[in-house]
């Protein structure tokens, strides 16, 4: 319960009379607006003026005018009704199983298999359902300031608290040649194909780059750097068009 030294200055209805006289510029009208009586609302924003220890509205003009401090509150107030006439809907579609808004994160490399999928199953939990592409640091941040309610991708972000964390599918790294060339039968094989082909990379940025980057190493395989890419699209496009091998994932 709420000590008197930490009581709210305020409560709701006083906030929605007070941006009741902000939209009318009257008390009276304001009140009609409202289906109020006008000494209600003079009296609400009176009470929220003393409360709060500063006058809101200057009302020596007419119509009535806001106060540098009422313009302050005039958008806090708008922003904390807003929230609470939302709250209801909210509360409502959770106990019916259902969320309002649903944000959801997919590593570009999984994005063009996924994100039909993906959407296709959330919009049968959420009534408003976004789905976003982009790299893993993007969305960890995101995940962090509370911009993203679930990530999907291949980094499981350990070094990161407060995450709940659960694995969905492993798969292999494999090897994509342009067609008609011979697959390598030996670690010399695959360091040699550097002399008939450029190697296509992903971006280091990336945490597909970073581990086929690990396991050149541990092979004592350093391939000159060339082409790179954020998506596997862009890789498997390249090997395509017979510009080059890649180290990539079947998706």
């Amino acid at each position: 319960m709420a000590t008197r030294a930490n009581k709210l200055p305020f409560d709701l209805h006083a906030l929605e009379a007070f941006l009741g006289v902000c939209e009318a510029r009257s008390m009276a009208l304001a009140a009609q607006k409202l289906s109020l009586t006008q000494p209600a609302v003079s009296q609400a924003v009176a009470d929220l003026e003393s409360r709060m220890g500063v006058q809101l509205f200057d009302r020596s003009v007419r119509p009535l005018a806001l106060t540098p401090a009422g313009e302050i509150m005039r958008q806090r107030a708008s922003a904390l009704v807003s929230e609470a006439r939302q709250l209801a809907t909210v509360i409502r579609h959770t106990a019916k199983g259902r969320l309002a808004l649903i944000r959801a994160g997919l590593v570009d490399s999984l994005s063009r298999a996924l994100t039909g999928p993906i959407a296709s199953f959330l919009v049968n939990h959420a009534d408003q359902v976004s789905v976003q592409s982009g790299l893993t640091a993007t969305h960890a941040g995101a995940l962090l300031t509370r911009n993203l309610d679930l990530f999907i991708g291949v980094d499981d972000m350990s070094d990161i608290e407060g995450f709940d964390r659960h694995e969905l599918v492993t798969e292999p790294y494999i090897l994509v040649l342009p067609a008609k060339h011979k697959a390598p039968r030996s670690v010399a094989d695959l360091a040699g194909l550097a002399g008939k082909l450029p190697f296509i990379r992903y971006s280091a940025r990336s945490k597909t780059g970073i581990e086929i980057e690990r396991y050149l190493r541990r092979l004592n395989i350093d391939f000159p750097q060339g082409l790179e890419f954020d998506t596997p699209f862009g890789v498997s496009d390249m090997v395509a068009r017979g510009k080059g091998f890649a180290i990539s994932t079947p998706i």
